[in-house]
């Protein structure tokens, strides 16, 4: 293995479960980074200009909200 390791013990000898811990959150922070943010939800007025789709939705276009 010609790779340096991720993460390096410097001082300290940690146990396999405080290492298994730290591991742990370093893969579940990594992976909240990887995620996609969520979609801002869309505004009423910008979803009033979007075109309805359904077949009475002409009718109900002109219903109160």
């Amino acid at each position: 293995m010609d790779e340096e390791p991720l993460v390096n013990v410097v001082r300290g000898t940690p146990t396999d479960l405080e290492l298994a811990a730290l591991v742990t959150i370093i893969a579940a922070r990594s992976a909240a980074v990887d995620a996609r943010p969520a979609r801002p939800a869309t505004s009423a007025w910008a979803r009033s200009a979007r075109p309805s789709i359904g077949p009475a939705s002409w009718r109900s276009s002109g219903l109160p909200r």
